[in-house]
């Protein structure tokens, strides 16, 4: 016989209400967290979807959400969402994502999911910085930077504890800063920006064809391929410059790197911070921290999570 619990059911059930979900809609695929406020995890999930499908991604989110509130034996009342693109005004959808995810714009989440209360939503870098910021290498810091170093280059600030959204929800686009004014226009506009520098998105044309990947690039200089070096240094030398520009215009404590060109690990954060150092305008013996991030790949969960406390 199951002995009943010391727990009484009001206090228990403000327990259950305090759990909080967090959703994040990737590319092909949807990754959950369920945590308490504190943030210790007690549910996770990474379920693939079609992206070819009509709205897949919305029936997977959907069922996902059921299937982990089943799990627990109770509804969860903070559910918060990341995903790509610029979130509204008033946190409730996607207000702008072009080419992909069609459906994603406007579709009010607390409806989709049925909710009761309000799903809260958040790009899904500044979602990661937030995660981050609660939970992984960003705690320490109030000014602190995330870039996420892929098959583009994505980013997030938090200035004074806060997240910076901007007026339409694009700040933190550091991926697009011009390095190159007569470089050609990357998917903004922006011409030689430091996507096109260092994502892996351009990694045939600035290997002349050579290699596929930035990981196979990574492996060649490693080998002591001389193309693969002189590309590699190349891109350090971009991403260094980027750094040192955003150190002038946001003065972070910390910048925190990410994705899947940050498990290079040392071969790439070594030589970065030789090349910040030197192009860092140090003021006050200040010098930013360049740290790997520490949540991989459910930073944007964790972060959504923390979303749907901090607006509640």
């Amino acid at each position: 016989m199951k002995p009943a619990s010391l727990t009484p059911p009001d206090v228990m059930s403000k327990l259950n209400a305090a759990h909080l979900m967090g959703i994040d809609l990737g590319g092909s695929s949807v990754k959950a967290v369920v945590v308490t406020p504190e943030g210790r995890l007690l549910e996770q999930a990474n379920t693939p979807f079609a992206s070819g499908s009509d709205m897949d991604w919305a029936d997977t989110i959907r069922n996902l959400v059921q299937a982990l509130q089943e799990k627990l034996g109770h509804p969860v009342r903070h559910v918060g969402l990341s995903a790509p693109g610029l979130a509204a005004a008033d946190g409730r959808s996607i207000a702008y994502m072009p080419g992909r995810l069609e459906g994603l714009v406007g579709l009010n989440w607390m409806e989709q999911l049925e909710m009761e209360h309000p799903v809260p939503v958040l790009n899904d870098a500044q979602a990661a910085l937030l995660g981050e910021a609660w939970l992984g290498a960003a705690r320490p810091f109030r000014n602190v930077l995330l870039l996420t170093l892929g098959t583009g280059v994505g980013g997030a600030v938090m200035a004074e504890g806060r997240l910076l959204r901007g007026h339409t929800g694009k700040a933190g686009h550091l991926g697009h800063v011009c390095l190159d004014a007569d470089g050609v226009p990357d998917i903004c506009g922006i011409p030689g920006s430091l996507e096109d520098m260092i994502g892996n998105c351009t990694i045939k044309d600035r290997t002349r064809g050579t290699f596929a990947t930035t990981h196979e690039l990574i492996a060649a200089h490693r080998a002591g391929d001389a193309l693969a070096t002189s590309v590699w240094n190349r891109s350090l030398h971009m991403l260094a410059c980027a750094i040192g520009s955003f150190t002038n215009i946001l003065d972070p404590e910390a910048i925190i790197i990410g994705g899947g060109i940050a498990r290079a690990g040392d071969l790439l954060f070594e030589p970065l911070r030789r090349r910040v150092r030197k192009l860092e305008w140090h003021v006050c013996d200040h010098q930013v921290k360049l740290l790997p991030a520490e949540l991989g790949e459910l930073a944007g969960a964790y972060g959504a999570a923390r979303n749907a406390l901090l607006l509640d």
